[in-house]
């Protein structure tokens, strides 16, 4: 059913919280002579998630997949560019609450995606390693790279803890990352690391379903297991990780692992804003919208991408959190937004599924299309191709594509070093 609003003379004011694949992408769609926008975000730059995991695993530079917000919309005259954590919503002042101030909105667009999910278990979140972000990415990089230094000089029963690297759940994520050491560990540690006997480094993916990609296709769930067990990687599926305490991980069935390592990749949960309408957080902590991505008891508020949670025929459960989704909202709503300026009749998001896809490593991935299903080279061609064109910047493009294929040849990077943090009480 086609709504109408009332129409407005004046530029309105657009504020977007978050700069995911869907906020960058609304601010790209929407009218530079109907909205003046006011984009915050935590972070400066755009961050390209699903290749977060070769820059954990020092395939490729975080500068390559990170994009300075200042620099993506410098030919844009209509935004306004602010470093700032967000705190509520104050829906009847029509303001954004943050920590650098409030700010006044006609319409407010929340993207602020989502993070990772420890399903309550504080214990586990103390200990463990995320890929959420550029800085996890890095963290994990610091961190493994610092591992195999320390396993030089360990004693023998310490070594056993440090040459285990376990993995939490064999989503796109899991799967991608476990390839990824997998294939550094035949082909890249051995040459920096000659002194360590690498084939007592133990790779464990670890799933509480009976799969590996368990939301994807039977094709794609039996190859990315094969995949992963010939590449050397241990696959445990129906289990559950109960505690972590930084040294042992413990399991539901009692079993223990020694470890030092433990990346979680088990779930996610969205990051939600205060101040919304009672009832509107649903499950995921998901905000419930409706096929205008309007947050429910709202006029002016809407949520797009993976914090959208929104009911459809074809989508009774919410749509999958994928990028595609993200930006397909981001396109529907900017049209939208258009239309309730100019008192036209609304559009409805329909989502139309691309498929899915995930890589193990060279040559090997997993594609999932409407109409075919496929593996192996082929699938791993589509998915680099797929991935370069959803890439920001021609430069950065040619940046990736220019060191996959130096990868490729030689087998070898010079992105291995180790980056400690920053002192913060210095700043």
């Amino acid at each position: 059913m086609n709504e109408k609003f009332t129409a407005m003379d004046t530029k309105k004011k657009i504020v977007i919280v978050g700069s995911g694949f869907a906020g960058i992408r609304l601010v790209n769609e929407l009218d530079e002579k109907l909205f003046e926008i006011t984009l915050l975000d935590k972070l400066n730059n755009h961050q390209f998630q699903p290749l977060l995991y070769q820059v954990a695993t020092a395939q490729i530079d975080p500068s390559s997949i990170s994009f300075p917000l200042r620099s993506v919309f410098k030919k844009k005259k209509n935004i306004h560019i602010r470093i700032a954590e967000v705190s509520k919503v104050d829906r009847e002042q029509k303001e954004v609450i943050t920590n650098i101030g409030n700010f006044a909105y006609d319409y407010l667009v929340i993207g602020t995606g989502c993070k990772s999910n420890f399903f309550g278990n504080t214990q586990i979140e103390n200990h463990s390693l995320t890929l959420k972000s550029t800085s996890d990415a890095i963290a994990i990089r610091n961190h493994i790279l610092l591992t195999f230094e320390r396993i030089i000089s360990a004693s023998e029963q310490e070594k056993e803890r440090l040459l285990n690297i376990l993995i939490v759940g064999a989503g796109p994520t899991g799967v991608e990352l476990a390839g990824a050491f997998a294939e550094i560990k035949n082909t890249v540690l051995p040459k920096d690391y000659p002194d360590i006997d690498f084939k007592k480094l133990k790779i464990i993916l670890v799933e509480g379903s009976q799969n590996t990609l368990n939301n994807m296709s039977d094709t794609a769930k039996n190859a990315s297991k094969k995949y992963l067990q010939e590449m050397g990687v241990v696959v445990r599926t129906g289990l559950h990780m109960t505690s972590y305490d930084g040294d042992i991980a413990v399991f539901n069935n009692g079993e223990e692992i020694k470890t030092g390592t433990v990346i979680w990749a088990a779930g996610i949960t969205g990051n939600a804003i205060e101040g919304l309408p009672e009832n509107t957080i649903v499950r995921g902590n998901r905000i419930h919208v409706d096929r205008y991505n309007r947050v429910r008891g709202c006029v002016d508020v809407f949520a797009i991408g993976d914090i959208a949670y929104m009911e459809t025929p074809k989508y009774p459960n919410g749509h999958p959190q994928l990028a595609n989704v993200a930006i397909n909202q981001a396109i529907c709503l900017a049209k939208n937004l258009k239309s309730i300026v100019q008192n036209k009749d609304l559009l409805e998001f329909e989502y139309k599924d691309l498929g899915s896809m995930a890589t193990i490593g060279n040559h090997k991935a997993v594609v999932d299309l409407p109409f075919i299903k496929f593996e192996g080279y082929f699938a791993w061609i589509v998915w680099m191709f797929l991935h370069l064109m959803l890439i920001l910047t021609i430069k950065n493009k040619l940046i990736i594509f220019l060191n996959w294929a130096w990868r490729y040849f030689t087998k070898d990077n010079s992105l291995r070093l180790i980056l400690p943090p920053v002192n913060n009480n210095k700043l």
